[in-house]
């Protein structure tokens, strides 16, 4: 038996709450990352949690339990690359926990990276999160892919807290 190691689950659209729901009942360790949002609607504002990453759940098996996984209602198909399920590093999980569990706000402050960079973040809630830099909006906001669930987030992050691991450029 080999050792338990993290995987994206790409799941039906809105049906991440639900396939959490029904991974628990069959006993598949998994993470789903919530965060707060305000919802507007004609007649009231009220918070809500949605997911991190829509249509993405993370699970954390054994070989054993894939097609458990795999055959629970909702789950569409393990994100794969050549046709391999893709392996998610603790470090990059452990790293959107924290920054989901403590909602830290990040200081704005002069980016000297540019689109294309291979970034890692060394400071803060996001330390080890690794990704491909994509997008810096006019107020100093970063938007880094995030490898193996081809998902990114945007970050308001300083340049003190980001360094450049690999420019394909160069």
């Amino acid at each position: 038996m080999q050792g338990k190691k993290w995987y994206a689950i790409y799941t039906k659209p809105r049906w991440e709450k639900k396939v959490a729901e029904l991974l628990l009942e069959k006993g598949i360790d998994h993470y789903l990352p919530l965060q707060k949002v305000l919802k507007q609607w004609s007649d009231r504002k009220k918070w809500v949690r949605e997911p991190l990453f829509k249509s993405y759940i993370f699970v954390y098996i054994t070989r054993e339990d894939y097609l458990p996984s795999l055959q629970t209602p909702g789950v569409v198909r393990f994100v794969t690359f050549e046709k391999k399920a893709v392996t998610i590093p603790p470090v990059q999980i452990e790293a959107i926990k924290t920054f989901i569990a403590t909602g830290e706000e990040l200081t704005d402050e002069t980016i000297h990276v540019k689109i294309g960079d291979r970034v890692i973040v060394t400071h803060g809630t996001l330390k080890g999160l690794e990704g491909t830099l994509i997008e810096i909006s006019k107020k100093k906001r970063l938007r880094i892919m995030i490898e193996g669930i081809q998902q990114s987030l945007h970050l308001k992050i300083p340049a003190s807290y980001i360094k450049i691991v690999k420019n394909p450029n160069s």
